[in-house]
């Protein structure tokens, strides 16, 4: 504000100067022609340094209210800041069921292992074959297909690593005896002891506890990642969240609904290996 005030000070300075200058001249020239021509006279406007000084003042006060008007229309507080609602209840629940869906995965792994009266191609899947010092899954170096309801057969891809698959199935906690043709592997289901089914009986609620423990676990978790989503009441004015209280309520009930729904599909599943195991 300085700079500018002494640059209109300078200004007006010089044109007060010239006016001056141009007056001047103008009368001694009349003076010299005499009478023949009428003097020349020049008006100037007064202008004073103190009416220049508040003109100066009074446009910069004006740009300046503009200016905050303009932020005050625009945010408020935040001048120039853009917001952007967002919505983060479909990736809670995505993620929700991504979690209950692992452990029911987990779970369908785990009672395929479980050895029972029936043959079961995948009851085989999990026996690691060590051939040439490298550890592959049993699955990935044979065909593995069932013969009758108490026979497996195991073809393998290479015949010449079938002896590496039947020492890998004799060692397996299965209690498989496999017997070779030199081109496959037969493997009979001996029937179940009374102590074997219900060892299997106990593993298999075990296994039942843990994956309700797991989804319960990712229920707990989508609650509490809800409950930091609604913004507060102090902060609801200034919060970009398009998450209300209302969407907080209905996706809690929803992420029950789907607890619900995978605990119950693993109670089932967990029954129907129990009636395989206690009927063969």
């Amino acid at each position: 504000m300085a700079i500018s005030t002494r640059r209109a000070l300078a200004a007006y300075r010089n044109i007060y100067g010239a006016l001056r200058a141009t007056n001047f001249t103008a009368n001694r020239f009349s003076s010299l022609i005499g009478s023949t021509f009428s003097p020349i006279r020049y008006e100037t406007v007064p202008c004073s340094l103190e009416q220049t000084t508040n003109f100066l003042l009074e446009s910069r006060r004006s740009f300046a209210k503009g200016r905050k008007q303009i932020r005050d229309e625009v945010d408020g507080d935040d001048y120039g800041s853009v917001t952007t609602a967002v919505n983060v209840g479909p990736n809670i629940k995505a993620t929700a069921v991504s979690q209950m869906e692992a452990a029911i995965d987990a779970l369908s792994r785990e009672l395929t292992k479980l050895r029972t009266g029936r043959a079961s191609a995948g009851m085989l899947d999990h026996i690691i074959v060590d051939s040439g010092g490298v550890k592959t899954p049993l699955c990935r170096m044979a065909v593995i297909s069932v013969l009758d309801p108490k026979t497996l057969s195991v073809n393998p891809y290479d015949p010449d690593s079938l002896k590496e698959l039947e020492k890998a199935i004799i060692s397996s906690p299965l209690g498989l005896n496999p017997q070779s043709d030199n081109q496959r592997l037969i493997v009979p289901i001996p029937p179940l002891t009374k102590e074997h089914v219900q060892a299997v009986c106990k593993v298999v609620a075990k296994s039942s506890e843990d994956v309700k423990q797991s989804i319960r676990r990712a229920r707990q978790k989508a609650l509490d990642t809800i409950k930091k989503s609604v913004p507060k009441k102090k902060d609801k004015d200034k919060s970009a969240s398009a998450f209300s209280d209302d969407d907080a309520k209905r996706l809690e009930k929803e992420i029950d609904d789907l607890t619900k729904k995978f605990i119950k599909s693993a109670e089932d599943m967990c029954k129907s290996k129990d009636k395989e195991i206690t009927s063969s």
